[in-house]
């Protein structure tokens, strides 16, 4: 089992529930112990895309948390919480409700290469703990800026008029808490406001067309198709060009050699063998070729 079960994660289900979920439906699959990991942590509170990785493509998780994703979120405008969420106590209100004409002014403002501080309630460590952790036993928590990306930032449909709620769409960098996002937005029309919807669309090259749900996740461990759940691990390649190694060059590559000779463009390559199968991520530098991350396939 070298590959990928893209979760359509529900409202509810955490990110390590989701993992171990997966563990069991391969044990219950009569396919024993499988290594698995998860492409990016998805809040309880939050739906959608969640890679998780099996067997070989763990070696992926890592390239996987450092991918853009995308989500669709819906800001509700008069309250902030204190986890910018549905869950928690309020700490701020407003009667201001923005119109859409003053939601759209505000938005080229959170688009591109932003600074933002993240929420307390998040996974972030501060002094080796948990910035949640903290901020539950009622600590003063400080949160640092950091530099985030958003590449796109689209306003779906809404009313003219006062503004109750919005549902917006954001294509993100690595870092970025769309519950910080949603706070700003809020803040910089004149109101307040936390997150009520949190569906995450896509995560690296993988989409909401290819999960999953837990009930055919289920269905697996008691008989279903593997091609129904299982994409191979070249699915979370998609993004880097294939290279096709010769039988010598694959052998070298294997053994974790640097193979010299080859006429390729420098830059990150995977490379397959005569079988198609993934034998390694490959640097191509100076016509050299060398192992960036092996797989045991």
């Amino acid at each position: 089992m070298n590959g990928w079960i893209i979760l359509d994660k529900p409202v509810g289900l955490g990110s390590t529930q989701a993992v171990g979920a997966v563990k069991r439906v391969c044990r219950e699959a009569g396919l024993g112990k499988v290594k698995v990991g998860h492409g990016g942590t998805l809040d309880p509170l939050a739906s959608g895309v969640l890679p998780i990785a099996l067997g070989e493509a763990t070696k992926l998780c890592g390239r996987m948390l450092d991918a853009s994703k995308i989500y669709d979120f819906t800001v509700q405008f008069g309250t902030e919480t204190a986890g910018l969420d549905a869950e928690g106590e309020v700490i701020a209100t407003s009667d201001v409700r923005p119109t859409l004409a003053e939601i759209e002014a505000v938005l080229p403002r959170f688009t591109g290469p932003i600074d933002q501080v993240p929420p307390a309630y998040s996974a972030i460590k501060i002094d080796g703990q948990r910035a949640y952790d903290r901020a539950r036993k009622g600590e003063d928590v400080e949160m640092k800026a950091r530099s985030v990306t958003i590449y796109a930032l689209d306003l779906h449909a809404a009313e003219e008029g006062p503004i109750e709620n919005v549902t917006l769409s954001a294509h993100v960098s690595k870092g970025t808490y769309i519950r910080s996002l949603a706070r700003d937005i809020a803040r910089a029309v004149g109101s307040v406001g936390h997150v009520t919807m949190l569906r995450r669309t896509r995560a690296g090259p993988f989409t909401l067309e290819q999960a999953i749900s837990l009930d055919k996740l289920n269905a697996f461990g008691q008989g279903a198709a593997q091609s129904e759940i299982f994409l191979p691990l070249e699915a979370g390649l998609v993004d880097i060009p294939a290279l096709n190694l010769s039988p010598e060059a694959a052998g070298a590559i294997r053994q974790g050699r640097v193979w010299t000779g080859g006429s390729t463009e420098d830059g990150l390559y995977w490379g397959r063998d005569s079988d198609m199968r993934p034998v390694a991520l490959i640097e191509a530098l100076a016509g050299t070729l060398k192992v960036v991350r092996g797989f045991n396939v």
